[in-house]
């Protein structure tokens, strides 16, 4: 996984005022913590971080105030109306070598099995513990022929090399369905319908 070399600013103002400024200066207030160490509020570039975050899990090089610390973002803030606004992030400090759980995409690819079939994507994400500077962006899982009935359970899913599942290897991450045909209304609910008209 690349890594994205962002700097940063310690923070000293705190509340919703002080938000809002950094905010207007197209900065995002955060937080930085890990390893047993205080927690760190930091001020981040609005636009690189908005950038680095379109890649789930990045790793982010961060350079505070002149110390350069490794972190994965954990809990983003978006703005519920505005598209493109964080609000808030929190870092966790990482270290190369060091085992993180994170949360992948799971993507599908290939065509189902030929009939009225409806995949469901029990599980988006798939968690994992992976090395915290070799977190994989995604697993892709091939539903081809898949027929009604048929389900992908989580140990099914090839994982990339020095990855382990973080859940029950037997939790139903993808099934197929097969397609509910309508019920056609019942005869006597039909007459009484063509009667009150």
């Amino acid at each position: 996984m690349p890594e994205v070399k962002l700097s940063a600013e310690t923070r000293t103002e705190f509340g919703k005022g002080a938000a809002r400024r950094i905010r207007r200066e197209d900065k995002v207030p955060g937080v930085l913590y890990g390893h047993g160490a205080e927690p760190v509020h930091v001020t981040l570039p609005g636009h690189d971080l908005l950038m680095a975050l379109r890649t789930p899990n990045v790793l982010i090089s961060l350079d505070v105030d002149g110390k350069t610390q490794l972190a994965i973002p954990k809990a983003v803030q978006r703005d519920a109306l505005r598209i493109g606004i964080l609000k808030h992030v929190d870092l966790l400090l990482v270290r190369s070598g060091e085992k993180v759980t994170v949360e992948i995409p799971v993507h599908t690819e290939g065509e189902l099995a030929p009939g009225s079939n409806l995949l469901e994507n029990v599980l988006n994400t798939l968690p994992v513990e992976a090395e915290a500077t070799h977190i994989p962006t995604e697993v892709t899982v091939s539903i081809a022929g898949l027929d009604a009935g048929a389900s992908i359970l989580a140990k099914d899913i090839p994982l990339p090399a020095g990855s382990s599942l973080a859940i029950d290897e037997d939790a139903v991450v993808i099934q197929v369905l097969a397609a509910q045909a309508e019920e056609a209304p019942a005869e006597g609910a039909a007459d009484d319908a063509a009667a009150e008209a």
